[in-house]
């Protein structure tokens, strides 16, 4: 992957050294280590540079980032990935159920990763795979991947800083209250290394914010759009079978129910600010078609 960030002084960077102007734009210590290792890759006016060289208002910095190595254990496989939006930095991908995003166990060729590991070796561009927020395998929808290492490192920061704001859309049983919060803390429950529960004694803090956005009296089942302050795992499985209005198939925390062969949980909005324009940057992906056959008069 080959990236090249060009920058124009200002007054406000005036005297500023070279390696302290790249910390304030987000290049992270293994990022900065990374270029110093590369000749010619930070040019002052044209010229090479190191990281100690002054700047001055209207000076031109052009950082060359080039990395020649794909991941390794990532087997290229040819497969359907829909790509919501691509650009210099960063990918948009709208996953399918039934697709894990990293290879594990009994998931090596299956994997996004396998996918998109397959449309940049097809292009002849090397490319490192940086998934920035995670799903379940069996949860659909949107997720940020990091197409070069600064994208990466700033993407990763607000994610801690949860500045990527996330959105689900999940088919729960019940009648579920038009809105509330869930406050209750996660942890792993002691005999599993998968499933989680709320302990209030061991848990770290995880909230969800939830409301209903249509109810089947029907089949006794509400359509929730929910809202993750913190990023747990299985959160909002957790929480909703917390409060009594556990997923439609999540054969993990709800396994009596077989209305679907998966768990009703998708990830329908991203909103967050791009790593390098500082652009905000808005996703919406519409519910997949076996969760919409349960709500078909419905539009979110």
């Amino acid at each position: 992957m080959d990236r090249t960030f060009n920058f124009v002084i200002s007054c406000d960077e005036e005297n500023l050294r070279i390696g302290d102007f790249l910390v304030g734009k987000g290049f992270s210590r293994h990022v900065r280590t990374f270029l110093k290792h590369q000749e010619g890759a930070v040019l002052l006016n044209g010229e090479a540079a190191l990281f100690y060289f002054v700047l001055h208002e209207g000076d031109r910095l052009t950082v060359h980032l080039v990395e020649e190595e794909a991941s390794s254990n990532i087997v290229p496989v040819q497969m359907d990935v829909d790509i919501v939006y691509e650009d210099e930095d960063l990918m948009i991908v709208n996953k399918a159920a039934d697709m894990p995003i990293h290879p594990s166990i009994g998931n090596y060729d299956n994997t996004l990763a396998n996918g998109i590991a397959w449309y940049f070796a097809s292009q002849g561009i090397p490319f490192v795979y940086r998934c920035i927020n995670r799903l379940d395998r069996d949860t659909t929808g949107l997720l940020i991947l990091a197409k070069n290492m600064v994208s990466g490192a700033i993407l990763s920061e607000q994610m801690k800083r949860r500045e990527i704001h996330r959105t689900y859309l999940a088919i729960v049983e019940g009648l579920l209250p038009d809105q509330g919060i869930v406050d209750a803390p996660i942890a792993r429950t002691s005999d599993s290394l998968i499933e989680r529960m709320v302990d209030k004694v061991h848990g770290e803090r995880a909230v969800t914010h939830y409301s209903r956005v249509a109810y089947q009296n029907d089949t006794n089942l509400s359509l929730a759009k929910l809202r993750l302050e913190t990023g747990r795992t299985h959160q909002i499985r957790v929480h909703m079978t917390h409060i009594g209005h556990p997923l439609v198939g999540d054969s993990l925390y709800n396994p009596s129910t077989i209305l679907l062969g998966r768990q009703a949980l998708h990830s329908c909005s991203l909103k967050f600010t791009h790593p390098i324009t500082g652009k905000m940057m808005d996703f919406f992906a519409p519910l997949p078609k076996d969760m919409a056959a349960f709500f078909p008069d419905v539009v979110v």
